[in-house]
């Protein structure tokens, strides 16, 4: 039995036998540590061929696929058509391209272990995340890293209780979410301050939420991935409250405030210092700056700013002016003291201009009181008149630089000089004085005699605010033709009061009695009065009455005292005279006056006591007028008289009474 039992051992003879114990004594000799070493160097090696192609196929799904994402950033695996070893090597190479994003964005080594505390210590690990890096830098493919890139910037936006997305334009957006964000960013950086917003590179991993990212995504359930849909809604919590903003979108923020305090500071470009052909009754010149009057040699100079000189800013004038509005009468400007207007360029400005001695602080207006105005109708036509047009808007704040300065003419005028200005007159001939200025007018304004154009005027002025200003400065009462409060008997009919203008010289009434009584039969309460040489005492006369009446001339300049509404009835004498009363026509119906005008005719006029009938002073006032102004004021202003016929002049006093009753409410009626 035993030899049985050997050879069925040996099993092929003694040979055979021998070999398998040379080969058991072979296997003996290996050590059990170098062959588990063998074993774990093979191991590692079949694992990073493994491990290098699941990388391929990660990169490969992430460029053709777009399944939803997890609430970490990870591609979601579909259970329908796919097996489950495909499903682990998918999830395995989605966590490792997750990772490598998140350690891009990060700025040093030192944030590894915000990946994950698996992550952070697995030597492993790391070193498969340096073979991805070596290998996204060496496939030379741009487009697919950019890709990868943004498709992991957009599941960052769409994690539940993200943070705010990237304040940045330049990422693309490919949908209306995107869009919409983009217009809350523009709110929110509008509302909140610029350095608390992370920067685009570091906006996904803001400490206000932490990085979420697991180091082994295999482990969550799948059916713990948080619907896509949530990421739309993040807490109110992390976000500014941005329908609190108050401030309007960039793009309806007005901008046009800031061009034009760019463009702002450019001097003004230069014009003439004087105008001497845009008025026909008196030349002007206007300056702004240093400007400098010098009363005692008659000049007034503008002086060059400091710095170079400039021909579009600034020049070198010199004018000639008599501030005086009847440049084109050579009698009226015969005695009117010119003065020299120029400009300094800086060179001779330091030597040729005067020192200031006195500086003000407001206006100043330079103007000449000689002339015509020793004549009562010049005196308002030249002076007050147009003093009114140029220095009212200044409420008082101007001063008064008077040249051909006549003392008993000013003191005439006193109380309106003292309503225009709140400063004493300045006499320029006998004051030593260098008055600076910054703005000077030389010449006053004025648009025709006795008359405002509104359209012209500062402020849109009127000859019904001139005479206003008059009555006002006179401290006279009425300003309609109503009548006074007592003044009348109960049950009396109104009667309006006339003023009859008596001349004593020329032009006179003769027969101002029957002018009186003609007057009074008509229904009007009656005054005669020459007129004084004080303005105040014709002027408180004047405003009494709701009428006046008078031969041509310049008493009835005083018009300006009647209360608006009242009538003026100008007796025009003979001499074809119609052109002078246009001095009164027009200006009368601008201060709001009924205007009445009457012509004579030969019998009523007293030159039918000293010429023939048939005398070329009757037949021919054309070739009188002819002669020239002197001929005709002598013929017919200076040797003619008036003697109405209340006949014929009864018409007038009905229709001004008429008017006078109708504008006051008082039409045949009675008062109490």
């Amino acid at each position: 039995m035993e030899g049985g039992g050997k050879a069925g051992y040996s099993y092929g003879g003694h040979h055979h036998h021998h070999q398998d114990a040379k080969l058991l004594k072979n296997l003996s000799r290996v050590e059990p540590r170098r062959f588990g070493l063998g074993l774990v160097a093979g191991f590692l090696i079949v694992t990073c061929a493994y491990f290098s192609t699941a990388k391929f196929d990660a990169i490969h799904i992430a460029m053709i696929s777009s399944p939803a994402k997890n609430a970490a950033g990870f591609m979601n695996a579909s259970s329908d058509g796919s097996n489950q070893q495909q499903l682990d090597l998918d999830r395995d190479a989605m966590s490792r391209e997750g990772s490598k994003a998140q350690v891009l964005d990060t700025d040093g080594d030192d944030k590894i272990s915000s990946l994950g505390p698996d992550l952070g210590h697995n030597a492993s690990v790391v070193e498969r995340k340096k073979r991805d890096e070596t290998f996204a830098k060496d496939s030379g493919d741009a487009s697919v890293s950019a890709s990868t890139d943004e498709a992991l910037a957009k599941d960052d936006d769409a994690i539940v209780g993200a943070v705010l997305p990237p304040l940045s334009s330049e990422e693309p957006t490919n949908s209306t979410q995107d869009s919409v964000l983009e217009d809350e960013e523009l709110k929110v950086q509008e509302t909140a301050p610029v350095a608390t917003n992370p920067s685009p590179e570091k906006s996904s991993n803001n400490g206000s939420s932490p990085s979420v990212v697991p180091s082994d995504p295999a482990t969550l359930p799948v059916q713990q991935i948080p619907p896509t849909q949530e990421a739309k809604d993040p807490p109110a919590q992390q976000i500014p409250a941005v329908p609190e903003a108050k401030v309007p979108p960039v793009q309806q923020i007005p901008t046009f405030p800031v061009v034009k305090t760019e463009a702002a500071p450019r001097r003004k470009e230069w014009k003439p210092l004087c105008d001497l052909w845009s008025n026909r009754r008196i030349d002007w010149c206007e300056l702004d700056g240093d400007v400098r009057v010098a009363g005692a040699n008659g000049t007034v100079s503008l002086v060059a700013p400091p710095g170079p000189a400039d021909e579009r800013t600034f020049r070198a004038e010199s004018w000639h002016i008599k501030p005086y509005p009847r440049k084109a009468d050579p009698n009226a400007m015969r005695h009117v003291r010119v003065l020299t207007v120029q400009s300094l360029p800086a060179p001779a400005a330091s030597a040729a201009a005067p020192a200031c001695t006195e500086r003000h602080d407001v206006p100043g207006l330079v103007f000449s009181d000689r002339g015509y105005t020793g004549n009562y109708f010049h005196a308002y036509t030249d002076v007050i008149l147009p003093l009114f047009l140029t220095a009212r808007q200044y409420s008082g704040e101007v001063k008064l630089l008077v040249s051909d300065f006549q003392m008993w003419w000013l003191g005439k005028f006193l109380p309106v000089f003292k309503a225009i200005s709140n400063y004493d007159l300045i006499n320029l001939d006998d004051d030593r004085r260098v008055h600076c200025f910054r703005h000077v007018q030389v010449g006053l304004t004025c648009h025709a005699d006795f008359s405002i154009d509104p359209s012209r005027a500062p402020n849109g002025y009127t000859m019904v605010d001139f005479t206003r200003f008059m009555r006002a400065t006179y401290g006279l009462p009425r300003d309609a033709p109503f009548p006074a409060s007592g003044e009348h008997q109960p049950r009396r009919p109104w009667r309006p009061r006339l003023l009859v203008i008596a001349r004593a010289r020329t032009r006179r009434f003769v027969n101002a009695d029957e002018i009186v009584r003609g007057a009074e039969r008509a229904g009007f309460e009656v005054v005669v009065s020459e007129g004084e040489h004080e303005v105040a005492p014709f002027a408180e006369l004047a405003n009494t009455c709701d009428a006046m009446v008078g031969v041509h001339g310049a008493g009835l300049t005083n018009m300006v005292f009647l209360p608006t509404g009242g009538v003026v009835i100008q007796v025009v004498p003979l001499g074809g005279l119609e052109f002078v009363a246009g001095y009164f026509r027009g200006p009368s119906r601008d201060m709001g006056l009924r205007y009445l005008e009457y012509r004579i005719t030969p019998e009523e006029s007293t030159l039918i006591d000293q010429y023939p009938r048939d005398h070329p002073i009757f037949t021919d006032p054309d070739g009188v007028k002819s002669k020239g102004w002197n001929s005709l004021k002598e013929a017919y202003l200076d040797k003619q008289d008036v003697r109405l016929d209340m006949k014929r002049f009864r018409p007038i006093l009905k229709k001004a009474i008429a008017h006078l009753r109708k504008n006051s409410g008082n039409n045949n009626t009675t008062h109490n």
